[in-house]
């Protein structure tokens, strides 16, 4: 039985109940991790630290963790963790709500300044969007656009379709869904009442009825059955009386059995720890039928049940990661799932010919309802001017109505093509040629009809921006389909990768399947920064504020100080020394020196203006004071620059962005001289057209076709990580 890697609309409607008690507690921080895990680290005046996580990645959860079994909060938030810090710091949680029976939670908080929703969608990709008071998506993890929902920031948050809700359905609606079925029993619970699988079956074994019984052949005794074991199921539900369990069966082994018994005389009878032998499959909040014959483990709640399940089960998937993975031979690399890959980027790009197709009809719709004004102009304009006269005789909207529907009876031409009058709107609405149409009044038919040309233009734009991400990810598709192609072609070699003790000579990093993450935070980081050919540190400001601190607090008197010849650059300094190391006088080399000047221009004002070359000057420390001449002023993050300069001429603007595999994982970013040889690949940026954020995601999505472990890119070099090593202003690629 495959463990269980995703909650259940039953699970979700047991969850909120429990959920719904932590509501008062005030939201500390919020962190991202790998883009779809979210926790919130919240404080409660009873419980103390509460840790609630929302993942909704290949697994789906939510609920409740005990600090232990919290991940460690990632190095730098993302821009979604730093959104969400802003808007919950200080908030209170104010309950959550599962959208009908759908795998839907929404989670509200409330502050003095701003309220804000946070839907986690627990079903097909996954989803956390960020809603404000208006119900307006403010960020989301995913950007979804289908015929029938949108999710996008600036837009309405679209829940999907309803669908029915079997635990508040009476039994004639339910009887009435189970008939408007063409298939068993089993399927018809799990499908028509949304069930699922698994439940569907647990309610067919406690209502005694056959699951592959037809449909057809089901009996008002056999609904009734049904019926009263769903009020069985829902009672516990409901009050919050549950029982909570933990399943588990034998893990596989390739050695002998847990069940041969025996001892070697190493047997350890604490009973704290879970078996070895067992590994987890399923997690309910009532005791399950279904798995009457398996071992199982009650639990006080349902999130320390949840909370224990999928700690487990993220453990024993890194056991068998660690152990080679369940595939392959000799210990060898196990082959990715790439006709899943496939398959979901199909899936994918029906979604958004889906939604292109919408957007089509859409605007053409709008159009056609703008021409049918033009062609039946005068009959419109009769409408339009007779309720406008009306209404600046202070006719009421009622006494409107009941005149156009007394000229309707009378044959009125006008008359009759009224549908609908709305005076909170201050529109008529008018049935023209198959279409109806909402006019406003207070104008006429021509602007009208500009009205809905211009909304067909805005759904156009709508489509536009489909049509780019459906390129997006056809590319996505090919880069797949390429890399299966090269996994098929290669000569794989079972056995030893070639590191020894830590050591990765040789490795081909960018075909490598699995990349291991090895980060640590540095000072340094906060500022702009990279390290010269020589391995000399070079810090630089991102502002004034940065600029002046590095000048008070980091500029030692042994290091070099540089600057472009342009007003409105970084501070720049080559580090003699680390901050905590002692001072000494360093021969620094002139290539490290260059590499600082082309630091200096690049990310600089020079960039911003699109030019490719300036100058930059180079002076001692002890020629950099905060100390204006007499009579001066220096603003935050000038400074005064006494005696001579060394200067660095038609310096050329350009840097390399690049992602490092080791001694450590990260993206790094400056002069290329300095970048490429130490990056496992970089791409060489210039002045150009792309905006800052713009250029980020080209890069992301670069990186992510370069190397065969996308989910390491995403880890360590996120458009965001790798926007901070852009230059402010417009930028592209070298060969563009």
């Amino acid at each position: 039985m495959d463990p269980k890697r995703e909650l259940t609309s039953i699970d979700l409607a047991a969850l909120t109940t429990e959920l719904g008690r932590y509501e008062g507690a005030k939201v500390d921080k919020a962190y991202l991790y790998d883009d779809d895990l979210l926790r919130l680290k919240l404080r409660d005046f009873d419980r103390g630290r509460v840790e609630l996580l929302l993942e909704v990645g290949d697994t789906k959860r939510a609920h409740v963790a005990t600090p232990e079994h919290v991940p460690e909060a990632p190095g730098r938030p993302p821009n979604f963790a730093m959104m969400l810090r802003n808007r919950l710091n200080g908030a209170d949680f104010a309950g959550v709500e599962q959208f009908e029976f759908d795998r839907i939670l929404t989670f509200s908080f409330e502050r003095g300044d701003e309220n804000t929703d946070i839907v986690v969608e627990l079903f097909g990709q996954g989803n956390v969007a960020v809603l404000d008071e208006t119900g307006e998506v403010v960020q989301c993890l995913d950007t979804v656009r289908l015929k029938s929902r949108t999710v996008a920031p600036g837009s309405q948050y679209g829940f999907p379709a309803s669908r029915v809700n079997p635990l508040t359905a009476s039994y004639e609606r339910f009887a009435a869904n189970m008939e408007d079925s063409d298939t068993d029993v089993v399927r018809t619970l799990a499908t028509q009442l949304n069930f699922g699988g698994l439940w569907g079956e647990e309610l067919c074994t406690r209502a005694g009825v056959e699951k592959t019984l037809d449909i057809a052949d089901a009996t008002e005794e056999e609904y009734r059955a049904l019926y009263d074991a769903v009020q069985r199921v829902k009672a516990p539900i409901r009050t919050g009386e549950l029982d909570p369990r933990v399943y588990f069966e034998p893990a596989e082994s390739d050695g002998e059995s847990a069940e041969d018994g025996g001892s070697d005389g190493n047997d350890d009878d604490g009973g704290e720890e879970p078996d070895p032998a067992e590994r987890v499959v399923d997690v309910t909040p009532i005791p399950m039928e279904e798995h009457a014959g398996e071992e199982s483990e009650a639990f006080d709640s349902f999130n320390a049940a949840l909370d224990e399940y999928f700690y487990r089960l993220a453990q024993e998937a890194e056991e068998t990661a660690g152990a080679g993975g369940a595939g392959g031979t000799g210990g060898g690399r196990q082959r990715p799932d790439f006709e899943e890959q496939i398959e979901k980027q199909q899936r994918i790009i029906e979604q958004q010919e889906g939604a292109i197709e919408g957007f089509e009809r859409e605007a053409a719709a709008e159009r056609e309802k703008a021409e049918s004004l033009y062609a039946n102009y005068e009959l419109v304009d009769e409408v339009l001017s007779t309720v406008r006269s009306a209404r600046e005789e202070s006719v009421p909207w009622d006494d409107i109505e009941e005149k156009l529907a007394a000229g309707a009876e009378r044959g009125i031409p006008a008359a009759e093509a009224v549908v609908g009058v709305d005076g909170a709107e201050g529109t008529v609405s008018v049935e023209i040629g198959g279409n109806r149409i909402d006019l406003d009044v207070s104008t006429g038919v021509e602007k009208n009809a500009d009205r809905l040309y211009t909304e067909a233009k805005r759904i156009e734009g709508k489509k536009e921006g489909a049509l780019e991400a459906i390129e997006d990810t056809r590319e996505e598709l090919e880069a797949v389909k390429k890399r299966r192609e090269e996994w098929e072609a290669a000569d794989e070699e079972d056995g030893d990768d070639g590191d020894e003790e830590g050591e990765f000579a040789d490795v081909d990093w960018l075909t490598r399947e699995s990349i291991p993450v090895r980060q640590s935070e540095q000072w340094y980081e906060r500022f702009r920064w990279f390290e010269t050919s020589d391995g000399f540190l070079v810090i630089g400001g991102r502002n004034a504020d940065q600029n002046e601190e590095i000048v008070k607090k980091y500029l030692g008197k042994h290091d070099l100080f540089f600057h472009t010849q342009s007003h409105g650059g970084p501070v720049t300094v080559v580090k003699a020394t680390g901050p905590s190391e002692a001072a000494r006088d360093v021969d620094i080399p002139e290539r490290s020196r260059e590499e600082a000047a082309q630091f200096a221009v690049s990310y600089s004002s020079v960039w911003k203006d699109g030019r490719h070359a300036d100058d930059a000057y180079l002076v001692d420390a002890s020629q950099v004071s905060k100390t204006p001449e007499s009579g001066e002023y220096l603003e935050k993050g000038g400074f005064a620059i006494r005696g001579d300069r060394e200067y660095y001429r038609d310096v050329a603007c350009e840097i390399a962005v690049g992602i490092r595999c080791e001694p450590d994982t990260r993206v790094v970013g400056g002069p290329p001289s300095a970048i490429e040889p130490t990056a496992e690949t970089s791409v060489t940026v210039r002045p150009g057209r792309y905006a800052q954020n713009d250029m980020a995601k080209m890069l992301y999505r670069e990186f992510r076709e370069r190397f065969a472990d996308q989910s390491f890119v995403r880890k360590v070099a996120s458009a965001d990580r790798i926007q901070e090593f852009l230059p402010p202003g417009g930028s592209e690629m070298e060969g563009e």
